[in-house]
């Protein structure tokens, strides 16, 4: 978000409405991060969880992740796979980071993980995907001659975000009027 372009991208007019659709009119981002996969390098990323770890919770029905597609990602590239349904069996236990650049809110066991064939999800770039916090999602490492880049962007809606660490950055509205008056979860009011 201290990025022109990036600011822009989590504001783009397609991905709000689909966004607004899933959680309301008041939309802010709790987080952005981007996933770069280099060519011939190992970099997966575990089976997990976007919306809980150390630091917060965020509130499945006042919340979406999304994850856009700044290059092509196919199978090749290191695509999400995600087991379908999963969602349905709520937050998983979580555990710390096992490796640098490894995801936050990674699930301890996928035996934990309801069963289900994982499926691939490839996106074209320009494109997104939007996300159940609770969906159990990974990617593999990048076999193709080029890189894969993604954003993640974790949209929520007032009261949608329970933060367990009072250090964690604030959120950041991009929509509707609901935020002046409501603090998060987690938070004090300062009233």
């Amino acid at each position: 978000m201290h990025h022109a372009w990036a600011a822009s991208v989590v504001r783009s007019p397609l991905l709000l409405d689909a966004v607004q659709a899933a959680i309301g009119p008041d939309v802010a981002v709790e987080n952005t991060f981007l996933v770069m996969k280099w060519p011939g390098r190992e970099f997966e990323v575990p089976w997990h969880q976007d919306g809980i770890d150390a630091r917060i919770e965020l509130d499945p029905l006042r919340s979406v992740a999304a994850w856009l597609a700044l290059t092509d990602a196919s199978e090749e590239t290191g695509c999400l796979h995600v087991i379908p349904g999963s969602q349905r069996a709520g937050y998983l236990p979580f555990g710390p980071e096992a490796d640098a650049g490894q995801s936050r809110g990674r699930a301890d066991t996928i035996n934990a993980a309801p069963s289900g064939r994982p499926l691939p999800v490839p996106v074209r770039a320009g494109r997104a995907v939007l996300m159940d916090m609770r969906l159990l999602h990974r990617s593999g490492s990048n076999t193709s001659d080029g890189a894969r880049v993604g954003l993640n962007v974790r949209y929520v809606a007032p009261d949608g975000c329970l933060r367990r660490d009072p250090t964690c950055p604030s959120l950041v509205p991009v929509s509707g009027t609901g935020w002046s008056s409501t603090p998060l979860k987690g938070e004090e009011s300062s009233t």
